[in-house]
C-alpha cells in the first residue's frame, strides 16, 4: 500500500502508532498498525485469506487495551475498504460496538452506509466532509475529485455510488484510481459497473473493450 493510503488508514484507525519524535510506542500499537495496513492492502489486492489473518491480528492487539474507541475504528477501516470495492454489506463488527462508540465513529459508520446527515459532516475525517455535506447536491462529484488520498477517494466514490449519486465521471475516476494503485478488487468492481453501463447503452465496442480489460485483471489473457 502506498504512503498516502497508509496515512489515511492511520487516521481512520486513531493513529495507532505513536509519534515518531516521541517515546517508542507500546508494542500493541506498532503491531496493530502493521496488521491493519497489511489487512487492507491484502483485501484491495484480492487476497481474502491474508486479509482475514491480518485483521484478526489487529483486532487481538487492540483488544488487549480494552478500548472500544480503537476497536470501533479498526472495524470501520475494514468496512471502508469494502465500500471502496462496492461491497455493500452491514458493518457488523462496528455495529456490535455502536452503543459504546463516540459520535465521530457513529457518524463515519453512517457515512459508509450513505446515511450521513449534512449536519454530521464535521464529525468525519476532513477529506470526507465535503462529500457528506454535498451528497444530495451537484457538487458531490467535485468533492470526490478533490480528495488527494487514493483510498479515501475510492471510499468516497463508493459512498456516492451507494447513494445512487455516482456520475459517469465519478465512475471513471474510481476506475483510474484503483488502476493507478494496482488495487485489483476495487478495479474489477468498478469496471463491472462501467461494463453494465456500456451494455445498457448498447455500446458493444466499449463493452468488448471492458470485457478484455476485466479478463486481463483476472489473469484470463
Amino acid at each position: 500500500m502506498r504512503a498516502r493510503a497508509r496515512r489515511w488508514l492511520v487516521v481512520a484507525a486513531l493513529a495507532l502508532a505513536g509519534c515518531a519524535s516521541g517515546p517508542l510506542p507500546p508494542d500493541w500499537q506498532t503491531n496493530a498498525k502493521s496488521a491493519l495496513e497489511h489487512a487492507v492492502a491484502a483485501y484491495l489486492k484480492g487476497d481474502a485469506r491474508i486479509e482475514a489473518i491480518e485483521f484478526e491480528r489487529a483486532r487481538r492487539e487492540v483488544a488487549r487495551t480494552g478500548r472500544i474507541d480503537l476497536a470501533a475504528r479498526i472495524e470501520l477501516a475494514r468496512c471502508a475498504a469494502r465500500v471502496a470495492s462496492l461491497v455493500f454489506e452491514p458493518c457488523a463488527g462496528f455495529e456490535r460496538l455502536r452503543a459504546d462508540a463516540a459520535a465521530a465513529e457513529r457518524a463515519y459508520a453512517d457515512y459508509l452506509a450513505a446515511r450521513a446527515r449534512p449536519q454530521d459532516a464535521a464529525q468525519l475525517p476532513p477529506q470526507h466532509r465535503a462529500v457528506a455535506a454535498g451528497l444530495d447536491t451537484d457538487t458531490v462529484d467535485a468533492a470526490v475529485r478533490a480528495i488527494e488520498d487514493p483510498l479515501a477517494r475510492l471510499v468516497a466514490a463508493g459512498v456516492v455510488f451507494r447513494a445512487n449519486r455516482a456520475s459517469p465521471a465519478t465512475i471513471a475516476l474510481a476506475i483510474d484510481t484503483a488502476s493507478a494503485q494496482g488495487w485489483r478488487r476495487p478495479l474489477l468492481a468498478w469496471l463491472g459497473v462501467e461494463l453494465m453501463r456500456a451494455e445498457k447503452a448498447g455500446d458493444r465496442a466499449q463493452a468488448e473493450r471492458l470485457r478484455r480489460r476485466i479478463a486481463l485483471v483476472q489473469g484470463e489473457q
